[in-house]
């Protein structure tokens, strides 16, 4: 969770609201581009994609760290940290949008086999299109749906993100 800094200010989580937030993307672009590279190409999508769950991960662990310093209940504190960003990421991030998109590109290149007649290339740029022109569509729904499974199910072992779980 983002951190009080000066009077009343709220500090920008790099990984959530800025730029950033679209390298967890990757993934998406990487599948948007399946139809038109090699499948080695995906992967390395994902590569970038998992790279920047990590890196969320482990920023978010070294803040409930030294937020939590002198808490006796530190570890756990950062453990339950590292693993809400893990989840929230992997899911908001990398399973959720990598899995509509694959079957948004993938429909949309047989709904155009069928019901047009242009050339594969001409259907397959297409596709590709749609997928990239999908990705900021997607966003905002799929991490707000995230966060409304996390805070129903696994966010209820703890009070609030970073907070250890209720005896």
């Amino acid at each position: 969770a983002a951190g009080a800094r000066g009077m009343g200010a709220v500090e920008r989580d790099t990984y959530r609201d800025t730029w950033v937030r679209y390298l967890g993307y990757a993934n998406e672009v990487g599948e948007s581009f399946r139809p038109l590279v090699p499948v080695p190409v995906v992967w390395a999508s994902y590569g970038v994609a998992t790279a920047y769950v990590t890196a969320d991960t482990i920023d978010k662990g070294r803040k409930a760290a030294s937020a939590h310093a002198q808490d006796p209940a530190q570890a756990m504190r950062v453990a339950v940290a590292m693993g809400d960003t893990f989840v929230w990421q992997g899911l908001a991030s990398v399973a959720i949008p990598g899995f509509t998109i694959n079957r948004l590109c993938a429909a949309s290149l047989a709904l155009l086999g069928t019901v047009t007649r242009w050339p594969p290339a001409v259907r397959r740029w297409t596709t590709t299109a749609v997928g990239l022109a999908a990705i900021p569509i997607i966003i905002t729904p799929i991490d707000r749906t995230v966060d409304f499974l996390m805070d129903s199910t696994l966010r209820k072992l703890y009070k609030a993100p970073g907070e250890p779980p209720a005896s």
